[in-house]
């Protein structure tokens, strides 16, 4: 699944759109590494959201394209939030 699909469809950033330009500002890493909107992730992969002074990391837990709402929790976990 694409990178950005994944944020949207677990609920980690609201709209494709802000996650694409998440992407292109830098602010997504994907395995500590810098990611494209387009790179695949998998299972089990480490994402990090860096939004103003604050990040979050997340563990891909299930990769669901047609999950609700209700399941988007089960799609990633936080690992810790750092200042």
């Amino acid at each position: 699944m694409r990178l950005d699909k994944f944020l949207k469809v677990s609920r980690i950033i609201k709209r494709r759109t802000v996650a694409n330009e998440a992407c292109d500002n830098a602010k997504i890493l994907l395995n500590g590494r810098q990611a494209k909107a387009s790179a695949e992730v998998h299972e089990g992969d480490t994402i990090e959201v860096a939004f103003f002074a604050s990040s979050a990391r997340y563990k891909v837990l299930s990769l669901s394209p047609g999950i609700g709402k209700a399941g988007a929790e089960a799609m990633a976990a936080p690992l810790e939030n750092q200042p």
